[in-house]
């Protein structure tokens, strides 16, 4: 798993492991990597980890948030990286994500089955009234556009990831009864039914 070696004292923390997904980093209680320190903001960055390493974004910190000695708003991190978060500094021991895929033993329920809306679309397991948009391609969850993660490079194209396991996520093709028809299946349909008057009548 991706980990951080602190180095400032005072801290009570000598090493952090990352989760899998967004680890907001911040003075406050509820941030996932909680850095006590007065040059810190309440919510300054969030390193995102996906199984394409680890992403830093600055969140418009006080004090500001810097990469190897020079301020930075948003970056990819290597091992062997120094971070600072206001006056409190870190190294990058490992920025790998390690992804578990879950065993279903015998005698465990199994997952419940997907919800059909009546348009014929996946419906959002955390949403059962909204359509599914997104699917991951590693572990098939599906979701809704309010569930997808949404990761943008700055001037560049947005990156979708699982809500669970932070993999690449690929939209889904929505499926409705209520289509209307086009021109060439309406020109379709008057035809046969031309026929079928025609058969009628013979």
């Amino acid at each position: 798993m991706a980990r951080l070696i602190v180095q400032t004292d005072g801290l009570g923390l000598q090493a952090i492991e990352l989760r899998l997904g967004v680890n907001r980093v911040g003075r406050h209680a509820d941030c996932e990597v909680c850095l006590p320190h007065t040059t810190v903001s309440s919510h300054h960055a969030e390193l995102a980890l996906s199984n394409d390493g680890v992403y830093l974004r600055d969140l418009n910190s006080t004090n500001g948030t810097f990469l190897n000695g020079q301020p930075v708003t948003e970056s990819w991190l290597v091992a062997g990286d120094q971070i600072k978060f206001g006056d409190v500094e870190l190294t990058v021991e490992s920025t790998h994500a390690h992804i578990a895929i879950p065993e279903y033993e015998r005698g465990e329920p199994a997952p419940a089955a997907p919800v059909i809306l009546e348009s014929g679309a996946l419906a959002c397991p955390r949403h059962a009234w909204v359509p599914a948009t997104f699917r991951c391609t590693v572990c098939s969850e599906v979701m809704c556009n309010a569930c997808v993660r949404i990761l943008k490079l700055k001037g560049g194209t947005p990156h979708y990831h699982c809500r669970l396991c932070s993999n690449h996520c690929e939209r889904i093709a929505q499926i409705g009864t209520g289509k209307k028809k086009g021109f060439l299946e309406k020109l379709q349909d008057t035809v046969m039914l031309k026929f079928s008057h025609r058969k009628e009548k013979e």
